[in-house]
């Protein structure tokens, strides 16, 4: 009853009262009357939409004050020293990894721009996930703190008044209540939750608002949330039945997560750990496992585990070892609660907020974290379930990486709550539930890995556990724990063995139906799950005290190798055409292995297997290298494109620290350890061992015979690789320097590029790339930086770094190979240095060059022994004589390689080699072909005769045996006995049964075998093969002698004392000739047997007769001679066709400022002939088939232009402004409206020009087609589908000759060219007469052109015209769609003059004239005079009356009296009298510019007398210019120029037209000279009188009549207007005709200032921050990009500005990408960006480095703008469909 009365009453008044009673020493009665009130505000009947609750909330919680001044007093108190500002996703935040401890460290941008960063590596960047801001957290960031944060102590913020959140105390917690029982209530699985939330938004908007009151409410809230026996009062009230009810709804919600309750925990440990769960917490609560026995994979193998693949497999825990993993959920407190309803909708945005504003209470902050971790199974099956877990992962992380960044609390988590053991348990959940079988090895595999098509995996869902896992692996406490952890550790390897997944098997018969792209989820899934936390554990196994941790991963690695082996069913050899890339388990060992012995100083041979588990291990990565090969040699090619875009992804400099460099170490390792020939003979089975014989031709069972020479590269390459490469032998900033080489010398780098083409020195998350200190000391070692340039064609260049001098010691085309996506970067990393060394002494083309390499680590000089066995050596043999004779499927390429092994093998000499006790006589396969294994012994060693298996019709098959000497003829049988044969296979087969049999007994040790001596012979061989014996009698040294002969085409090349000549100084460069004399210097050094072998061979000069003449060898010749010629032949076609292109460009463009001025002589002859680009003839245009000029006709707006040279600034705050007043546009808009208040409208629209805004402009590339030619070429391009950005149907097309693009053709007027010749003669009539001609001339009505073919097009042009420009700009008048309407339109002409006039730099100084601009005038000129003579102009409004008659009669009054002459615009008269009259003559032209002038100049003189005083006013008027006063500010100089100035803009434009119309020259002439030298090239000055210095401007007059009375009856015209006030007059009568050129906004140096202002400013039209906010460079309007809200009539904002302000061209800065956008009618094109970061790059997506303005790139911008060239200079247009 108390309630309802209370609730009656005044809010704040009850607030006060209750506020009273509770302070009250018994405060009973007061406690009792707030329980009833909230009991009955706070019903949870109610709807939540009631917000009656709330105000009651704040009312009493402010405890009768105002709440906003309730909050401002609870502020005060705040303690907090954490700045902890909460973001979401889209939020622009700081980072500084110079203060950074945690690399996840982030600040907001006022605590960053109040802390002391400046030198400091720092970026801004666009929060993905949301974040929160870390100032003040010395856990996180050194102290870098703002002034607000740094560390306050507790004295300087006064203590809390205890009443003061007294009342908080008491609501608060019922209010918490309220909102979980809301949650409860609404809580159903197929509601819509959405709902809820929103009508549950303002309660949690309070309690956000809460937090924000500072550290004082904060610990308030702690306390609510946090205290056990609260919860337990409120939550469950027994008495109240809605309480109850609610009560069991939480409880069902529990039991359906999964979640078992404490009470039936008690029922459900006796079950199976299956009991009340779906395989959820539940069971883990019982995880448990088999103890010991480290070889259960940690599956259980039950018998129908073949069925059960691809359910979810359990996988247990050691029940004995650990305790309950995860408690049963039983809430204990609100946090909790809250939190699992948080997870339960999925972590609506404002709870995750209102969680995370908390976090600066550091109890809240433990206790948050622990239940954060309780949940976290939870979290990781709803995340599963969840529809949007794209949102939910980002919300998780916001959550998590603010946890488990501190290193402190995720040490104490781990201690306390297991935190490792979830995690690990978790993610082994997650992946069970889409495992499938592994189908590596086919038949009975028993592995499983996860099934990369799950949308877990293709969603990456488990990207926000797998990314908390490596955040608190990258604490070092936290990391030790997991590495002691045994059985974690065997649990993780198995969960990486998972990962041994997404096998390819190559298609041979059909090519694949759908290519699969799964494997981006395989690699993504690789690289984050299982290499990055692999990283993160090798950061801290750095030094000798982790010998421990390494050595246990290690065992375990290997224990889970061997599991896996016998999981698939491997045994010796691979299945055939199938690779897997993802071989996790390799790598892990790989890589500890590497770290052991590079970092921790262990014994290599202690973490080895046997030799039988090593084969093994080597089998699966180097069947990825030998794939590699046939991926790049197309033999995968029916697996579509995906498979290349496998082979691409695992070298990508993202990966291949990861992949491909493991693989390789591993490799190393396993060749090292091995026996050298097993190892080679497995690299050959590259699939081509049929290619190794001597035969010249033979059988390949496995490769088309296009596919051998690639295979066999690539399986040379492969070893050259493995021999010489040193990558994880190096320190880290060797690495460094060696990568940073091999990517300049592909090609120049961008900053950026070179940054994302570094592999990372991977610790996951260090944002740097290895020791970033040394990353730019580095750059600036091996790079110069190339500031960006610009190349006249417009493309834009960023800053490059562009090699040293590297090429000479450092270039290491091995590396180049290795780090190669694309083959086309070896390619050009060997053209760049071809091109800096052909220009030395060699003139071959340079091979890659030899590099010598480091000593290997003992550990590893098992590796040289591959570079000393016989089966490299009988390999190299058979290569090389392969070559010599010319075999098909030889290389250069194969022989680069080849040297490069033998020179290898010099270099790196076995030292413990001891001379071979006795040479082997036995035959068995091959230790009768060389001695003993070194290679220098072998070098020299003859082999006679070779036995090999040839098909029947080979030429080495002979009747009859080999003609020989007598004297051998004896021992030929010997020799066949004696005769070598080699088969790898055999050999192959044979060591490895032999590792089999001895790995049992010796483990480490390899001893040379004693091999039977039964000979091998390959099983099923085809029937046709026949054993042949070849007579050879070479050794690798006269092989290499002779391939010398050979390559330099010289019988001797070299001479017997040639050694004694060789200079010391071996050239490590040169071609192939450079690299056999080096390696023959480098045996002769090391070896007197060598050198003497070597002067014996060339002692012997002979030519190189192969043994058997063969004729292919000779057709050979003959195509390399054809081919040779065709060659030749395209490359004179090429020629010719450039040389033809160079010329056409010269004359086209107008690079020469060629004047089309023809000499009078030539000019009488003829009609001009046009070339139609189209069907190549040439002729005349005809009124039949008329030829047109190809134009690109565009509104212009030249409205921008201002009074003042100086562009306006960008405003970047809200006191600065923009104001268009003093623009030419706004000035004749004013001018226009004013006129039309009082003057007749037809008459007014002759009288201004319209030009300034949305008239047309013409540009043409000078082309010419007949119109015919046209419609059909444009008809083509109508049915052709491929459009390149343009609109056929809007009438758009490239020139068909220079591809510039256009969109209409004037047609040509027929007839002759300039108006010359008796046009030129002077005229001697006197200037009345002229005048008088000139009237009859107008009055002449004009004659309709005949209907034409010619008259059509140019009906048809006048329509593109109109259409190039808006509607609105056609319609001035007050009657649209009147001819006088059209008459301003025709102005376009002068829009032309104008322009002209601006890209002259607004002045005719420079003289010269561009012929494209002449020809587009001219004829546009033809177009429109036709047109226009359509209209007569009525002779009583004839302005020439006026110009030169003094009228005889008033004429009748008439309602709105005409413009006056003194107002109106002198050069458009003077185009509507040129348009309007017949084919006017060059004197009749002279006589109207002279009548024009007269006109101009008393509008000058009426001008200027306005500006007078009155005094100067009387002064002149009574004495004249005569007699000065010497007082007066306006001497007759100063008005002299003032008079000049004022008629300069007429001046300029008639001469224009002269020009255009007669081809006259344009003067050059001096600034201060250019009003005579217009003048007179005019024929303003009268011949006979030179004009008197003193007074130019007036001597120039020529009056028709009396001037007085002329001139008065113009000024009577202004004086009668009675309707006019004087100062309306004044403004249409001073008019300033001189502008400046238009210039874009000035920008700001720093980006920053614009993106801090514009990208959180709000939009005029929609009151919202934009999305994508934009600003217009030329008028500085703000707007939203693709904006919806201010979208108008479909078209959005970005488009209609362009419209209003550009008359369509629109260029627009986004302020977030720094990009500029151009927007051209219906089309529009990323231009590119005028602001470039300190490396000379564009940032384009806000990486957020610093950006400076390029003044250089902004220039360029603007001149294309003013000179209408954006369509012609970029090349990336598309159609915007009003969308922008």
């Amino acid at each position: 009853m108390m309630a309802a009365s209370l609730l009656r009453r005044d809010k704040k008044a009850t607030a006060t009262h209750l506020k009273a009673d509770l302070t009250q020493p018994d405060n009973s009665s007061g406690l009792r009357q707030l329980h009833e009130l909230l009991d009955s505000v706070l019903n949870p009947e109610k709807t939540a939409a009631d917000t009656e609750a709330l105000d009651w909330c704040k009312c009493l919680i402010a405890g009768g004050e105002g709440f906003e001044e309730f909050c401002r007093t609870v502020r005060s108190y705040d303690n907090a020293t954490l700045c902890g500002l909460v973001w979401t996703a889209n939020f622009v935040a700081y980072r500084c990894r110079t203060c950074g401890i945690s690399p996840c460290m982030s600040l907001c941008a006022e605590c960053f721009n109040n802390g002391e960063h400046t030198g400091h590596d720092f970026n801004m960047f666009r929060s993905q996930a949301g974040g929160a801001c870390d100032c003040g957290d010395s856990n996180v960031m050194r102290e870098s703190f703002c002034f607000r944060h740094r560390l306050r102590t507790g004295e300087n913020v006064p203590t809390i008044p205890r009443d003061l959140l007294l009342m908080s105390e008491m609501v608060l917690p019922r209010f918490i209540l309220c909102i979980i029982q809301y949650l409860r209530d609404g809580y159903t699985e197929a509601r819509d939750l959405q709902k809820v939330l929103q009508q549950l938004e303002p309660q949690i908007s309070f309690l956000e608002e809460l937090t924000k009151m500072g550290g004082a409410m904060r610990t308030v809230l702690t306390k609510i949330l946090t205290n056990q026996q609260t919860f337990k009062e409120l939550s469950m009230q027994e008495d109240n039945h809605y309480a109850k009810k609610n009560y069991e709804k939480y409880l069902s919600a529990l039991k359906n997560s999964g979640l078992v309750s404490v009470e039936e925990k008690s029922q459900g440990a006796t079950a199976d750990g299956v009991a009340g769960a779906e395989g959820g917490a539940g069971a883990m609560c019982l995880l448990g496992s088999v103890p010991g026995s480290p070889n259960e994979s940690g599956k259980d193998e039950d018998p129908d585990a073949g069925q059960s693949v691809g359910q979810r497999k359990r996988v247990k825990l050691s029940s004995s070892t650990k305790p309950c993993i995860i408690e049963s959920l039983k809430h204990k407190c609100f946090l909790e609660e809250l939190l699992f309803w948080t997870i339960k909708y999925e972590f609506p945005q404002k709870m995750v907020t209102f969680l995370l504003n908390m976090l600066p209470d550091q109890d809240y902050k433990i206790t948050f974290t622990k239940t954060f971790v309780q949940h976290y199974a939870f979290i990781m099956k709803t995340l599963m379930k969840s529809h949007e877990s794209d949102t939910m992962s980002n919300r998780i992380v916001h959550i998590s990486v603010q946890l488990f960044s501190n290193e402190e609390l995720a040490r104490h988590v781990t201690e306390e709550c297991q935190l490792l053991d979830i995690m690990v348990t978790v993610l082994l959940y997650m992946m069970e539930s889409c495992l499938i079988k592994s189908e590596l090895q086919e038949e009975n595999n028993r592995h499983v890995v996860v099934n990369c098509s799950e949308a877990l995996l293709k969603n990456n869902t488990y990207w926000p556990l797998v990314s908390d896992f490596i955040n608190i692996l990258s604490h070092q406490s936290v990391a030790k724990k997991f590495l002691e952890d045994h059985s974690l550790l065997m649990l993780w390897m198995s969960f990486v063995s998972f990962f041994q997944m997404n096998l390819n098997k190559r298609e041979l018969n059909e090519h694949v139906e759908f290519e699969s792209q799964t494997y981006y989820a395989a690699f993504a899934a690789e690289l984050e799950a299982c290499a990055q936390p692999m990283w993160g554990l090798l950061t801290h196994c750095k030094v000798k005290d982790t010998q421990e941790y390494t050595k246990t991963v290690v065992r375990y690695c290997l224990e889970t190798l061997q599991i896996w082996f016998d999981a698939i069913g491997f045994i010796d050899e691979p299945a055939p055409n199938q690779v897997t890339f993802h071989l996790p388990l390799h790598r892990y060992y790989a890589m500890f292995l590497s770290k052991a012995v590079k970092c921790q100083e262990l014994d290599l041979d202690s973490l080895l297997p046997d030799q039988e588990m090593l084969m093994k291990i080597m089998v699966h990565p180097l069947q990825i290298q030998a794939c590699l090969s046939e991926i790049h040699s197309n033999m995968w090619v029916r697996n579509g494109l995906q498979i290349k875009g496998q082979a691409m992804t695992y070298v990508q400099s993202h990966f291949c620290n990861s992949m491909i460099d493991p693989d390789i170490y591993l490799l190393q390792v396993c060749a090292s350890r091995l026996d050298p020939d097993y190892f080679i003979s497995s690299v050959f089975e590259f699939k081509v061992v049929d290619l190794l014989t001597m035969a010249s031709q033979h059988q390949n069972a496995v490769l088309d015979s296009e596919q051998e020479r690639p295979m066999l590269e690539g399986a040379l390459t492969f070893l050259v690789i493995l021999t010489s490469l040193r990558i994880h032998l190096m320190s880290d900033d060797e690495i460094l320097r060696a990568e940073m080489v091999s990517q300049l010398c592909m090609n120049d780098r961008t900053h950026s590029a070179l940054l994302d083409l570094i592999p990372e020195n991977p610790n996951p998350k260090s944002g740097n790339v290895s020791g970033a200190c040394s990353f730019e000391e580095m750059l600036s070692a091996v790079a110069d930086f190339k500031a960006p340039v610009f190349e006249p064609g417009g493309s834009m260049q960023q800053g490059m770094y562009t090699p040293k001098e590297v090429w000479e010691k450092e270039f290491d085309p091995i590396m180049v190979v290795l780090r190669t996506v694309y083959r086309r970067d070896v390619q050009s990393a060997m053209d760049r240095y071809a091109a800096l060394k052909q220009s030395g002494i060699h003139t071959g083309n340079p091979w890659p060059p030899y590099k010598e390499r480091t000593p290997l680590h003992p550990c590893y000089k098992g590796l040289i022994r591959l570079l000393h066995c016989k089966t490299l050596h009988i390999v190299i043999f058979t290569l090389l004589y392969k070559i010599w004779m010319d075999h098909q499927n030889m290389s250069e390429h194969v022989l680069c390689m080849v040297l490069y092994l033998i020179e290898l093998g010099l270099d790196n000499q076995v030292q413990d080699m001891k001379p071979d006790e006795e040479p082997c006589i036995e035959e068995h396969c091959h230790d009768s072909w060389f001695p003993g294994t070194n290679l220098l012994s072998n070098l020299h060693h003859v082999i006679n005769f070779v036995r090999v298996r040839v098909p029947e019709t080979a030429p080495e098959v002979k009747k009859e045996a080999p003609a020989s000497t007598s004297s051998e003829a004896s021992s030929y049988g010997q020799n066949v006995r004696e005769a070598q044969v080699f088969s790898l296979v055999a050999e192959r087969r044979r060591k490895f049964q032999e590792i089999i049999n001895r790995s049992n007994t010796e483990a480490a040790q390899v001893v040379r075998p004693k091999s039977s001596s039964t000979r091998w012979v390959p099983p099923g061989t085809p029937p046709q093969l026949v054993t042949e014996i070849l007579e050879i009698r070479e050794s690798m040294l006269s092989l290499l002698i002779k391939l010398h002969q050979k390559l330099s085409s010289k019988q001797n090349s070299l001479s017997a004392s040639w050694l004694e000549d060789m200079e010391t100084g071996r050239h490590a460069h040169g071609d192939g000739i450079t690299a056999i004399e080096r390696i023959l210097t480098k045996a002769a050094t090391r070896s007197c047997q060598i050198k003497r072998s070597i002067q014996d061979i060339c002692g012997k000069v002979y030519p190189p007769v192969p043994p058997k003449k063969t004729s292919p060898t000779d057709k050979k010749t003959m195509e390399k001679e054809e081919r040779q010629r065709a060659r030749e032949r395209q490359q004179k076609l090429l020629a010719e066709f450039a040389s033809r292109q160079k010329s056409f460009m010269e004359t086209a463009m107008d690079v020469t400022e060629a004047t089309m001025d023809l000499g009078p002589a030539e000019v009488m002859e003829s009609e001009v002939l046009y070339d139609c680009v189209i069907c190549g003839q040439s002729g005349p245009s005809t009124e039949d088939r008329p030829t047109g000029l190809v134009v690109l006709l565009q509104a212009s707006s030249l409205g921008h232009r201002s009074k003042s040279k100086d562009a306006k600034k960008l405003p970047t705050s809200d006191e600065e402004h923009i104001y268009p007043s003093d623009t030419c546009g706004v000035a004749h808009d004013v001018r226009l409206t004013l006129m039309q208040r009082f003057f007749k409208d037809s008459s007014c629209l002759q009288s201004v020009s319209i030009g300034w805004d949305g008239g047309v402009y013409v540009q043409t590339c000078g082309h010419t087609l007949h119109i015919d030619c046209h419609k059909s070429y444009m008809e083509s391009l109508r049915n052709d589908q491929v459009l390149q950005g343009f609109s056929v149907d809007k009438g758009e097309f490239t020139c068909p000759l220079c591809r510039q693009f256009a969109n209409s053709v004037i047609p040509c007027r027929p007839g002759r060219g300039t108006e010359a010749g008796a046009w030129h003669s002077p005229t001697n009539k006197k200037t009345c007469v002229l005048v008088k001609e000139v009237e009859e001339l107008q009055e002449k009505i004009s004659f309709f052109p005949t209907e034409s073919n010619l008259s059509r097009e140019m009906e048809l042009v006048i329509k593109d015209i109109k259409n190039a420009t808006q509607k609105k700009y056609m319609d001035y008048g007050k009657n649209p769609g009147s001819p006088d309407n059209d008459f301003l339109f025709m102005y376009s002409v002068a829009t032309n003059l104008e322009l002209e006039l601006v890209h002259r730099g607004g002045n005719l100084c420079s003289g010269g004239a561009s012929a494209a601009a002449k020809r587009s005038c001219l004829q546009l000129f033809h177009v429109l005079a036709m047109h226009m003579r359509l209209y007569s102009i009525d002779s009583a409004y004839n302005p020439w009356t006026k110009l030169t008659q003094i009228p005889h009669s008033r004429q009748a009054e008439e309602e709105r009296p005409e413009v006056p002459m003194l107002f109106r615009d002198v050069p458009s008269l003077l185009i509507i009298f040129i348009l309007t009259m017949p084919q006017p003559l060059r004197k009749h032209f002279t006589c109207v510019v002279k009548m024009l002038y007269n006109l101009q100049f008393t509008q000058a003189l009426a001008a200027l007398s306005t500006k007078f005083s009155s005094e100067e006013r009387q002064a002149w008027s009574s004495s004249g210019a005569l007699k000065r006063l010497s007082s007066s500010v306006w001497s007759p100089q100063s008005i002299e120029f003032g008079l000049q100035q004022f008629c300069l803009p007429f001046l300029r434009l008639s001469c224009l037209l002269q020009h255009h119309l007669y081809g006259d020259n344009l003067p050059g002439c001096p600034e201060q000279e250019e009003f005579v030298s217009l003048a007179t090239s005019l024929g303003l000055f009268s011949t006979a009188s030179q004009p008197s210095s003193s007074v130019l401007s007036a001597s120039c007059l020529e009056w028709p009549v009396s001037a007085f009375d002329l001139v008065s009856q113009w000024c009577r015209e202004v004086t009668g207007l009675s309707q006019m006030q004087a100062e309306q007059s004044l403004t249409l009568l001073v008019q300033d005709p001189e502008w400046a050129a238009p210039r874009l906004l000035q920008l700001p140096d720093n980006y920053n200032v614009i993106f801090q202002y514009y990208h959180r400013k709000t939009c005029t039209v929609c009151k919202k921050v934009p999305k994508d906010p934009a600003l217009c460079l030329v008028c500085g309007a703000f707007v939203c990009l693709k904006g919806v809200c201010c979208k108008q009539q479909g078209i959005c904002e970005c488009v209609l500005h362009s419209q209003h302000c550009g008359a369509a061209t629109g260029i627009f800065l986004l302020i977030n990408a720094s990009v500029i956008i151009i927007i051209r009618g219906h089309r529009f094109c990323l231009w590119g960006s005028v602001y470039l970061d300190a490396h000379g790059e564009e940032d384009r997506d806000l990486r957020g480095k610093p950006l400076f303005l390029c003044e250089e790139r902004y220039r360029v911008l603007e001149q294309q703008w003013v000179s209408h060239t954006f369509d012609h200079i970029n090349k990336r247009w598309g159609p915007h469909y009003n969308g922008l």
